[in-house]
């Protein structure tokens, strides 16, 4: 099982979204949609799940607008989708991780976030773990960070591959071919 961030399906479900900035480059990321709407269809036929988590779906919402509703029946549709609830389980991970920080001396846990931003990262990687997820597809410094630490790989939008249709055909033999 693998997460998806509120802005990794933003990307997904939105054509508009702005491309993150890759921090390798510090330029936009291109072809964001191509390379989630690729991860997606590998992850199908794996048939790997792919965990919305309550927070994030909450978060994607806000950004969402009027298209919100669309989203919802979108992701509730698609079988490689599960939206996963905030419960008990996570409550009881989210404490520990609170518990942790608080005896360092850091209750945010060396980041500069809000405390609201904290509280929400920590919900959704404690729903993460409860899950067994091994992976979270975020660029999301913070969460990133979170999600080290627990022992969950985290895979931002610019290392994601091409499809290989793009790749392929950014080879300069395969413009020589065009051209016989």
């Amino acid at each position: 099982m693998v997460v998806f961030d509120a802005a990794t399906l933003l990307y997904l479900l939105d054509p508009k979204a702005k491309a993150p900035t890759d921090p390798k480059t510090g330029r936009p990321v291109s072809h964001v949609k191509e390379r989630i709407a690729f991860l997606v269809s590998e992850l199908e036929e794996r048939k790997e799940k792919i965990i919305v988590p309550t927070p994030a779906l909450s978060e994607l919402l806000v950004r969402a607008d009027q298209a919100g509703l669309v989203y919802l029946d979108l992701l509730n549709r698609q079988a490689a989708f599960k939206i996963v609830d905030f419960d008990q389980r996570a409550a009881v991970e989210v404490a520990a991780a609170t518990r942790e920080a608080l005896a360092g001396g850091d209750k945010r846990g060396g980041t500069m976030s809000s405390w609201a931003k904290v509280k929400f990262d920590r919900q959704i990687i404690a729903i993460a773990k409860v899950e067994g997820a091994s992976t979270i597809y975020s660029d999301d410094g913070d969460l990133a960070r979170y999600a080290k630490n627990s022992g969950i790989a985290v895979i931002g939008i610019g290392d994601l591959p091409l499809p290989p249709e793009d790749i392929q055909g950014s080879l300069p033999f395969d413009r020589d071919e065009e051209k016989s």
